[in-house]
């Protein structure tokens, strides 16, 4: 009876039970000695994968019958996008339509100006200098908490320092735009003076 051979290459003698490696010959024309196997190793080559059959087979059937459903969407656009693109385009479109709507004559007008370029809004100095104002204030009313703070003890992380050693800086901001070093406008005095500033004599 002929000896069985695993993928590693283990021959079991049937009489003997003995397993081995046959020699070999190599390309060079040396021989390998035959090898023993000690009784109970089994390789990697020759350890069987569990195979589950029922998953196997579950796998298979998209190969065999086709994925359910995937006919329909063969017939859709293959480029769709995502949800997300598709509401941005949409409102993107309806914008299109609005501008559209509002007439146009209005739209060639309110476009372009005599020399040809689109208008720009007339920004309010009055407006832009407040809102400045009010930022610098909250910014100075910061910085003097955290100058508290410090004089207290406390400990100031370094960009809360760099605040404190703002606050010059600051009132200058402030007093540049004709507010006083708490953030209120300033009151012409009957001298001419700041309310806020010295009388020299």
């Amino acid at each position: 009876m002929a000896p069985s051979t695993t993928n590693s290459g283990i021959t079991t003698d049937a009489a003997s039970g003995e397993r081995r490696i046959p020699e070999s010959t190599r390309a060079d024309g040396s021989k390998r000695k035959a090898i023993k196997i000690r009784p109970g190793y089994q390789p990697p080559e020759d350890v069987e994968v569990y195979k589950n059959k029922p998953a196997e087979a579950f796998r298979e059937r998209g190969k065999r019958i086709g994925i359910p459903g995937a006919a329909g969407l063969e017939d859709e656009k293959p480029d769709q996008g995502s949800a997300a693109s598709n509401k941005n385009a949409k409102r993107r479109e309806a914008r299109k339509k609005a501008k559209a709507s509002t007439g146009e004559g209005e739209a060639d007008t309110a476009a372009a100006t005599k020399d040809g370029r689109p208008e720009v809004e007339e920004i309010d100095p009055e407006v832009e200098r407040d809102k400045k104002a009010r930022s610098l204030k909250k910014k100075l009313k910061q910085a003097k908490e955290l100058k508290m703070k410090k004089d207290g003890g406390e400990g100031l992380l370094p960009e809360q320092i760099a605040k404190v050693i703002k606050i010059n800086e600051l009132i200058r901001e402030l007093d540049a735009l004709g507010f006083d070093a708490e953030g209120e406008p300033r009151t012409e005095t009957k001298d001419g003076a700041a309310e806020g500033g010295e009388n020299k004599k």
